[in-house]
């Protein structure tokens, strides 16, 4: 797949689209190559002139166009990518899209209470997106198996009050069970795990995972009771950690800890190389006194990763795993651990929908047309974060397997300062550094690799160079 100014990639990719017209079809394929040549654009100027806009406002508008077969069609390519693949990760999260400051716009929920500096309470108003996204085990991204974006309905006192006896099906939370769900149900045979952070760790999901035979990776969040007799037992009760704690350490890796800046949520952390034990043990979940059913109780295991002798002031490094897949070596519980470290990758994603294209400065009118739109713009955002990650899981492949030969030739001849061509071919490694040099990264020794949004500014610098080359070869003037 080369990343050009073509719509070609749409055209591949909504090949099965059904919009029920195809005029629909053919402006969505159209609409994604303008949004994809300058996605952290607004419409107006991704379209180009006033016809293309109003088009693309009226698809947006269209009643008719439902987000679920515009993703339909997304999922389906999805899988066939994910069919070459032995194990794949159904990586779940929820991000959530702001847009208090649009008072025009109908339809939009209430997301979170806050205290203003002239007002006691301010409420910020937006959509709720929860994403699940495909990913091999080496971490390259294949595109969404699941996706909703809701706005949240208005709780009553009286429902606040009762929500810990609401069915699940009634609850918010039940966003986690219904990706499980769907993604199972599309992905065919290869192997699918499901990886969630603490958000998810529910009764009901580990439940409905073993009913459907749907593995989990989750980490834990709740330091509950385990290995419970019976639901009433009250006498030596264990806890998740306490348990953890008592077995003994199954080995130890060296993990690196990149810096932070300091915010209003975290400290400052230089980075450091930490050294972490693992533990990990089988054990049994019982079902929380909550559910008046008599429900199952369910075999897990549990693996405990924490940092040994964390800097003083620091700390410790500690995550808590809980999976229904079978763990019985060092090994195994390592594997666990490296593909919940890729979980990282669906925050990146979200990064690139709300930093790199800015889609919360959309100002559609109403919530149904920003929800299509931002449909659209989780499609696009996966392929360019596809490709911008593509160098790392691939780094000798040729660079004709992502560029044309326009591109590299353009892209070498300027960061070389040179018009001599080399005479072989450079690999994907090599142009992914000098892709991100146009975009300012300099590429030290110390740099490392440099991220998702750097690598996309300088595409979208050497989408112009590469664009002004062709008309100069084409002899082509305003005059």
């Amino acid at each position: 797949m080369q990343m050009s100014g073509t719509d070609e990639w749409a055209r591949e990719e909504f090949e099965s689209v059904d919009l029920g017209d195809k005029r629909r079809t053919a402006r969505l394929i159209k609409l994604c190559g303008h949004l994809a040549e300058m996605p952290e654009s607004s419409i107006n100027q991704a379209c180009g002139d006033w016809a293309e806009t109003k088009a693309a406002y009226r698809f947006f508008q269209n009643e008719n166009v439902e987000v679920e077969n515009i993703l339909a069609a997304h999922r389906s390519r999805t899988c066939e990518r994910a069919q070459s693949h032995r194990t794949v990760l159904a990586i779940q999260d929820t991000s959530y899209l702001v847009y208090t400051s649009h008072r025009q716009t109908t339809g939009l929920g209430k997301l979170s209470l806050k205290k203003g500096t002239r007002v006691e309470k301010i409420h910020s108003y937006g959509l709720v997106m929860h994403s699940c996204l495909a990913v091999t085990t080496e971490g390259f991204p294949l595109g969404l198996l699941d996706q909703k974006i809701f706005a949240r309905e208005a709780v009553t006192q009286d429902r606040r009050a009762h929500r810990n006896v609401l069915p699940m099906e009634d609850k918010e939370s039940s966003r986690w069970l219904e990706a499980l769900k769907n993604s199972r149900q599309v992905i065919g045979d290869t192997r699918l795990i499901t990886v969630c952070d603490r958000e998810a760790d529910i009764y009901e999901l580990f439940q409905l995972s073993a009913e459907i035979g749907a593995p989990v990776l989750v980490r834990a969040k709740h330091d509950r009771p385990i290995n419970k007799r019976s639901m009433y037992a009250e006498k030596d009760i264990m806890k998740l950690w306490q348990h953890l704690e008592r077995q003994h350490c199954a080995g130890s890796f060296a993990i690196e800890v990149p810096a932070r800046r300091g915010t209003k949520h975290a400290t400052p952390r230089a980075p450091r190389v930490a050294t972490v034990e693992l533990r990990f043990v089988a054990f049994t979940l019982n079902p929380p006194k909550r559910l008046s059913a008599q429900l199952p109780n369910l075999p897990m295991s549990a693996i405990l990763v924490r940092e040994k002798d964390p800097p003083a002031g620091e700390p410790p490094l500690e995550w808590m795993l809980l999976t229904n897949l079978p763990i019985a070596t060092f090994e195994q519980a390592y594997e666990k651990v490296q593909w919940y470290c890729l979980r990282w990758r669906i925050e990146m994603y979200h990064k690139v929908l709300k930093s790199g294209f800015h889609i919360e400065r959309c100002r559609l009118g109403e919530a149904q047309r920003l929800i299509r739109y931002v449909t659209v713009m989780s499609i696009i955002a996966w392929r360019i974060f596809m490709l911008t990650l593509m160098a790392r899981t691939n780094p000798e492949a040729p660079c004709t397997t992502l560029l044309t030969d326009d591109e590299w030739k353009v892209l070498y001849c300027t960061v070389k300062k040179t018009t001599a061509l080399p005479l072989k071919t450079p690999s994907l490694r090599e142009v992914t550094f000098w892709i991100a040099r146009l975009s300012g990264f300099l590429a030290r020794k110390h740099d490392g690799q440099p991220g998702t949004i750097t690598v996309w500014r300088g595409w979208k610098r050497l989408t112009d160079l590469t664009q002004g080359w062709r008309l100069a070869a084409r002899g082509e003037n305003c005059g």
